[in-house]
């Protein structure tokens, strides 16, 4: 990563979350120059053990706890309690994701931070409100956010996305509110705390930004704005990702495939009435797709200065050339595990750092608390 991209030198963060989010949020902290110190309990953070893993690293692992040193303390010992404590009083950002009430039990609580520390607390539904309680997982979230109901199957039931959304996004916005909160403390002329309460609900809302708006202010549901968008197979059994933004390129969308004679079709005339009449219309085009591969598909559209590309897997994403010559893939070494291969954050380039085994740097740590 480009040094002047790495402004938080200097900085200490306590990243006592498991998963993703607080540890995404942590994680591009590190990245961007923090000394992170991930807490961990005795067995080590849940994610440590989820795929591919072995020495106590997993993917997971590298992909969002990279650049930290790792702590183990046993937070029910009461010298665990009281280290922990110390950590957190030592911390500009300190970050949890228990329960509402269980930090401030276990000493990670605002009470136990510095004068102007920035305490971030990552929950399912938030530190107050009737489901301030309730477990929460990405696949929770998805589905209470609105989000599950609007990725319906071909077979007719909604389905969550397959990539953990709820929860890189939470993340995301963590670590966008922490920056806000930093650049605040700067500007402050006596020392105050800021404390954020982020939720997995309140970040995967904001990804059905503009849903919610919609059917919000029709009252009812609403139909997507440019039918026929979606994902087609062709020929090849491949699949073709189209989609549409203006009036004007239905008639040129049509031509390209070969169904010029339905562009002035009453039924399609314009998106609502596609919507309505998109039995029909989807019949049509499916099977006006199933007459060419995917690239020979994807050559005539985007000749055509249409919306539509290939529906890659990851392994063709990382194969691609474009992918390849641009650079936004790199593999991270990691000894227990190989290279990693992992896209750059984007606008920060990539970050290399090794990812740390279980307790690596307890002693070292502690050590600096005298």
């Amino acid at each position: 990563m480009n040094e002047a991209m790495r402004p938080y030198k200097g900085l200490r963060v306590l990243d006592a979350g498991q998963g993703i989010a607080g540890p995404y949020c942590g994680m591009m902290l590190a990245a961007c120059g923090a000394d992170v110190i991930k807490l961990e309990p005795p067995e080590g953070d849940w994610s440590r053990g989820l795929g591919t893993a072995k020495d106590t690293v997993s993917v997971m692992t590298v992909c969002f706890n990279r650049g930290k040193r790792s702590v183990v303390l046993d937070l029910k010992s009461e010298d665990g309690k009281r280290a922990a404590a110390a950590l957190a009083a030592q911390a500009d950002v300190l970050i949890e994701a228990f329960r509402p009430g269980v930090a401030a039990r276990i000493g990670l609580g605002p009470e136990n931070a510095k004068p102007d520390a920035v305490c971030l607390s990552i929950s399912g539904f938030g530190q107050s409100g009737p489901y301030a309680e309730r477990p929460c997982t990405d696949s929770v979230a998805q589905a209470f956010s609105g989000f599950v109901s609007l990725n319906e199957g071909a077979d007719g039931a909604p389905h969550k996305a397959g990539a953990f959304i709820a929860d890189m996004a939470t993340g995301i916005y963590a670590f966008s509110a922490v920056q806000v909160a930093l650049a605040a403390r700067a500007q402050d002329s006596t020392p105050r705390q800021r404390v954020i309460d982020m939720s997995l609900m309140a970040a995967t809302s904001n990804l059905l930004t503009h849903q919610i708006g919609e059917w919000g202010v029709q009252g009812k549901s609403a139909a997507p704005p440019n039918a026929p968008a979606g994902a087609y197979r062709a020929a090849d059994g491949g699949w073709v990702m189209i989609t549409l933004v203006r009036e004007a390129e239905w008639p040129k969308l049509c031509g390209a495939l070969g169904l010029a004679d339905i562009a002035a079709d009453p039924r399609f005339l314009n998106f609502d009435l596609r919507w309505q009449n998109r039995d029909a219309l989807y019949a049509i085009i499916r099977a006006a797709f199933l007459k060419k591969t995917v690239s020979e598909w994807v050559t005539i559209l985007q000749g055509e200065r249409l919306l539509a590309d290939r529906v890659n897997t990851p392994l063709d994403w990382l194969a691609n050339d474009h992918v390849v010559a641009y650079g936004a893939a790199a593999r991270i070494p990691q000894p227990q595990l190989g290279a990693v291969p992992l896209p750059m954050l984007p606008g920060l380039g990539h970050w290399m750092a090794e990812a740390p085994a279980l307790g690596q740097h307890t002693a070292d740590v502690l050590a600096e608390l005298g």
